[in-house]
């Protein structure tokens, strides 16, 4: 039911970012404006991951999880009747609210509720869920613009989504109670945070932060590289952007099965290392099918590491705040994707857009040496041991 619920979440991911040329023309949105749409839900996201933590170490996860689904449900509505540009920023803001709220809580649970041995493939699952939902999202968005229009997309996926919330809410089967909360209740902030923020964490979240760096770069640049290097037509560039979310399903099912084999660290390092390749394929390249070829397989790495990250992340952490770890996880990797990109356009605008690969090349290394000074398995072996006699 976690899984399903992250397919749901992500439906909309992909939709509002290939819709920006339709509110251009229909509010018609100045560049400014327009940023502002994409600017002010994202920072909104952001600065929810950390309370999101606290209140999924707090509060039942059945609740947090359906009220996600209605706030998505409610505000998808909204979008699909709005008609000015404040209404469509609100709008949008409510909705990349569920986000953080689903994601924390989500994993967390995953996380507590399976053996040590599962973590690894139950997570692979959710996530490849979650890029099922991204794909089935712009598919359906491609039906509707070219049919009633894309208010429709919001409107159809509205129902199914509040019906899901629904029935979080009142399922008997959905048990989330894990372990005792009155041992974080009595935690003052301070205390909570100390456990999290160990010296192994803070070695993960460096090697992260440097991966993340260089994955969000390629992210925003790859389409301009495309088109304005390989002189593609936008349509064609889309189409190989688009393969993305697709080949994300098979990395997250991947990525999490290799987990198991050769355990997280290993596997965080191998697909680093596979996206580093590729990225070198992709700038050396100068034939077309070798250059699709090699981002399609880049695409596959790099929806492949979100799996180990989001499993090590509970195996370096103590159970009873696992909220608050993958908050300050999330918080992270997403300040650094809304800042290295512009970082990057500075190097950029000197030289030029082939830049941005060995600019990402570079932190892709520079992340996967970090990876390997990190203790592993992680230290919390007293939590572990607890896990283990729970599962």
């Amino acid at each position: 039911m976690i899984s399903i619920t992250h397919l749901f979440v992500e439906v909309f991911f992909l939709i509002q970012v290939a819709l920006i040329p339709v509110f251009i023309r229909e509010f018609q949105l100045s560049l400014l404006e327009v940023s502002t749409v994409a600017m002010v839900p994202s920072s909104i996201a952001l600065l929810t991951n950390v309370p999101s933590g606290f209140l999924a170490d707090r509060l039942n996860a059945r609740y947090l999880l359906s009220v996600s689904m209605i706030i998505m449900g409610i505000s998808a509505i909204v979008l699909s009747e709005t008609r000015s540009f404040w209404t469509l920023v609100l709008a949008a803001s409510a909705m990349r609210l569920s986000s953080p709220i689903y994601h924390i809580v989500g994993l967390s649970q995953i996380s507590r509720l399976l053996s040590q041995d599962r973590i690894s493939r139950s997570i692979g699952i959710h996530n490849a869920l979650g890029g099922l939902g991204s794909a089935i999202g712009l598919m359906s968005l491609t039906v509707f613009l070219s049919t009633v229009g894309w208010r429709w997309t919001y409107l159809f996926w509205a129902v199914p989504i509040i019906a899901w919330g629904f029935l979080i809410l009142t399922s008997s089967s959905f048990q989330m109670r894990a372990y005792d909360r009155k041992e974080v209740r009595k935690r003052g902030i301070q205390a909570r945070l100390s456990l999290v923020l160990s010296g192994v964490f803070a070695v993960f979240l460096a090697s992260i932060a440097l991966r993340e760096a260089g994955g969000a770069v390629t992210q925003t640049y790859m389409t301009t590289y495309l088109v304005e290097i390989m002189g593609l037509p936008e349509a064609t560039a889309s189409l190989i952007f688009g393969l993305g979310p697709f080949m994300g399903v098979v990395g997250s099912l991947s990525g999490g099965y290799l987990g198991e084999r050769v355990n997280a660290k290993r596997g965080l390092s191998l697909a680093i290392l596979g996206s580093t390749i590729c990225l070198g394929i992709i700038a050396w390249s100068s034939q077309l099918w070798l250059l699709a070829a090699a981002f399609v397989v880049y695409s596959f790495f790099s929806h492949g590491v979100w799996v180990p990250m989001s499993t090590m992340v509970a195996e370096i952490s103590p159970s009873t705040e696992r909220g608050l770890s993958y908050s300050v996880f999330f918080f992270s990797e997403g300040l650094i994707a809304s800042v290295a990109p512009t970082a990057a356009a500075a190097v950029i605008g000197i030289s030029d857009i082939w830049y941005m690969l060995p600019f990402s090349m570079t932190f892709f290394v520079g992340g996967m040496i970090a990876l390997q000074f990190l203790p592993y398995p992680g230290i919390i072996t007293g939590e572990k041991t607890r896990d283990n006699k729970n599962s």
